[in-house]
């Protein structure tokens, strides 16, 4: 090893963190725009109106594959047509798609924002939805499978996160 190779910091470091007050804003507006997996579930699952509708912007083919109980199904396309016929401007919506390696809620999201809808997306989509074990519903009626312990404690509905 040589002076220089000891002196490059390595990739996790060579671009230095941000200073607190500058993460802490950043993680803040991180929270404004996202919601995740176990947060949607317990909020619908808790007694009394979660104060938001979820939103499955995903085609009728994926929609009948499975979707979140309750869920409104308004495929991206669709939704500056039909938004105002679904949705209540004054009701946030969380928006979700197929899963982390698809963009369609956030382009749901900005096409319901750009209509002047409160809207924020759900992180992880259908899969996490159902890799963490939460119940869904198909054409068959509904259904829940176990939960993938990579993505929920086993036994438990709660990761402390």
């Amino acid at each position: 090893m040589t002076t220089t190779d000891s002196l490059t910091p390595h990739p996790v470091l060579r671009v230095a963190p941000a200073a607190p007050a500058e993460a802490a804003a950043h993680f803040r507006a991180s929270l404004v725009f996202h919601a995740d997996v176990s947060d949607v579930a317990a909020a619908l699952g808790a007694d009394g109106d979660p104060g938001f509708v979820v939103l499955d912007s995903r085609s009728t083919d994926a929609w009948e594959q499975g979707h979140i109980p309750g869920a409104v199904h308004l495929p991206t396309a669709l939704i500056p047509g039909q938004a105002g016929q679904l949705l209540d401007r004054s009701v946030p919506v969380v928006t979700y798609c197929w899963g982390p390696g698809c963009n369609g809620a956030t382009r749901a999201a900005l096409a319901l924002a750009e209509l002047g809808y409160q809207v924020k997306e759900m992180l992880g989509g259908f899969e996490y939805w159902v890799r963490e074990g939460f119940e869904f519903e198909n054409w068959e009626g509904r259904e829940r499978r176990t939960a993938d312990p990579l993505t929920a404690p086993a036994g438990s509905d709660d990761c402390g996160c």
